[in-house]
């Protein structure tokens, strides 16, 4: 199948590869939510990362992917619900997440309290994978809610209705960040729920596979430089030297993307990069490490140019 070209061309197990393909026939997709059915933007590259995943998914088991910004927790995720066929939900973890937020809440519809369900709730119906994103940012009691669903129990009691049980195609896939304001430890309680994938940081090969796949007609000596950057970039802040406000891949990919406009480089990656940091000695730095690989002469030709 051709969705599963970006997985022969990494190199990645044949029999997962048929096991994902035989996961899309058995279970198929309701009318209602073909509309969650998903292509993600970006193939996802690392063949041992796809293989633990796709192994875990196949098995019944639910994911907690973990790391540093710019690791490609959320590119993963995408990628695994095109890769076995399902819809996606996703629910953004905040402080003020509830429980009714995830499961759902009365609302009064035709003069009757009805239940209006929340992301959780029609994932575990519809079979979709749930992209839990920032799951340490949640409260305790909100995701307490969730051990019953992420066990062996695989089941949501809702208080007032009834108990459901998931679709056997449901998984759920957690995404946190170390260090992060408003982030905490996940109780162990919950993360005993989930197996973990801690993701390794982008490198050369990585990167220049994601530019390469978005970006065909550029330069090979452009997409070197512009990915330079964001090496460097990452090398500063991994020795703390910058914080990972600077270090962002989505900037860095749509800073090519208006290069292709007629926008110079250079401002392209001051808007896309630079101008993430708001310290005054941080975006020095920032410029300086751009401007070694970036000159400010640049224009679309040298980036696109014949």
């Amino acid at each position: 199948m051709n969705e599963f070209k970006f997985l022969e061309e990494q190199g990645v197990s044949s029999q997962l590869i048929k096991a994902a393909e035989d996961f899309r026939k058995e279970y198929g997709v309701s009318e209602e939510a073909k509309h969650r059915l998903m292509k993600p933007s970006l193939p996802f590259y690392g063949k041992e990362t796809l293989e633990m995943a796709m192994a875990a998914v196949l098995e019944g088991e639910n994911l907690l992917l973990a790391g540093p910004k710019a690791t490609g927790k959320n590119v993963l995720a995408e990628n695994l619900a095109y890769i076995f066929g399902r819809p996606v939900y996703n629910v953004s973890f905040h402080v003020n997440t509830n429980s009714g937020d995830l499961i759902g809440t009365d609302t009064f519809v035709d003069n009757q309290v009805k239940l209006r369900k929340g992301s959780i709730y029609q994932c575990a119906q519809e079979g979709g994978f749930g992209i839990l994103d920032e799951i340490n940012m949640a409260k305790n009691d909100a995701v307490s809610v969730l051990h019953a669903t992420l066990d062996y129990r695989r089941s949501i009691d809702v208080p007032g209705y009834d108990k459901i049980d998931l679709h056997p195609a449901a998984r759920f896939i957690g995404t946190m960040n170390y260090g992060y304001a408003g982030t905490k430890e996940l109780n162990e309680a919950l993360v005993s729920r989930f197996l973990v994938i801690d993701m390794p940081a982008q490198n050369e090969e990585t990167l220049g596979f994601i530019f390469n796949r978005m970006f065909p007609d550029a330069k090979k000596e452009a997409v070197e430089q512009f990915i330079g950057v964001f090496l460097d970039l990452q090398q500063k802040s991994m020795n703390s030297e910058i914080s990972t406000k600077p270090l962002d891949l989505r900037g860095l990919l749509a800073a090519m993307k208006i290069v292709r406009t007629g926008l110079s480089p250079w401002q392209a990656v001051q808007m896309g990069i630079v101008n993430k940091t708001f310290d005054v000695f941080e975006k020095e730095i920032v410029e300086d490490v751009v401007r070694t690989r970036i000159p400010q002469g640049w224009t679309r030709e040298d980036v696109y140019g014949e």
